[in-house]
């Protein structure tokens, strides 16, 4: 996920404008397809990074067109013309279910991002259509074919990979997923709570810590010397991969797996 910083926004910091009494009846979709929906939760999520939930449940049209993890979608707060581009965390099952879209956002200083984690529950957003392919998993399927997947993220680049993993892509059903979750150290790191979860679909979580505490004895660096330290691909023909999170990281993670034999058709991308 990538945060748009915005220039000059200091005077919206003190935005108090309140729609603490706005209903899920109040979310409507304007001639210029963007849907006003008031916010559901914002909460600490690790430090520096925040829990946000958006009701949809008054927006069908926009449920519905949420089809696949790794999709994401412009979010506007009020006053600030630009939007921020946002991978949706919770999976498409949870959007019908519940009517809400999750996202994992980071708080980044002068940017509608700060607004945003800043702003209380039932104060209003703009959300445009959900847009993008998403992660295009039919690319390594069926599970049998491709018994590896390896899978990378780097803070906030953890949440579409959540809507990954709590989608489903059989992972139970093939011999080696790996998570190289990469963040500054363990106060940084979001989901961990969620990290048994998702071991007991198939997925082994190798968190990476950059500046750990004392203290800490698994992976230390950044996650593709963790992962070069590691490799153990067995046959780069049946591997799959799927990045999200800084372009560094991404690049050379791809040159060395590339390097190995694995089809960059198999490396699966949100943006």
């Amino acid at each position: 996920m990538f945060i748009l910083r915005r220039p000059h926004l200091a005077r919206h910091l003190r935005f108090s404008r309140s729609y603490r009494g706005v209903s899920a009846a109040a979310v409507r979709q304007d001639a210029a397809l963007w849907t006003q929906a008031p916010l559901s939760l914002v909460e600490s999520a690790a430090e520096s990074l925040f829990h946000i939930s958006i009701d949809i449940s008054d927006a069908p049209d926009l449920v519905s067109s949420y089809t696949r993890p790794g999709q994401y979608l412009q979010l506007r707060v009020p006053d600030v013309e630009k939007p921020s581009f946002l991978a949706i965390a919770s999976p498409p099952s949870f959007a019908a279910s519940s009517g809400a879209f999750e996202f994992l956002v980071k708080s980044i200083a002068g940017s509608t991002a700060e607004i945003l984690c800043g702003l209380k529950k039932g104060e209003i957003v703009e959300l445009s259509s959900v847009m993008g392919n998403g992660f295009d998993v039919d690319q390594i399927d069926p599970p049998e074919e491709y018994s590896t997947v390896l899978i990378f993220a780097t803070g906030s680049g953890i949440s579409p990979i959540r809507s990954l993993i709590e989608t489903g892509f059989g992972a139970d059903r093939r011999s080696d997923v790996r998570l190289y979750y990469g963040a500054r150290n363990l106060k940084r790191m979001a989901y961990q709570e969620k990290f048994k979860e998702w071991e007991s679909s198939g997925v082994k979580v190798v968190p990476v810590l950059s500046q750990p505490d004392d203290g800490w004895r698994g992976e230390t660096g950044y996650v593709q010397a963790a992962f070069a330290r590691a490799k153990q691909v067995a046959d780069p023909s049946a591997t799959g991969v799927v990045l999200c999170g800084q372009r560094q990281m991404a690049e050379e993670i791809t040159a060395m797996l590339v390097a190995d034999g694995v089809s960059n058709e198999k490396m699966l991308k949100n943006f």
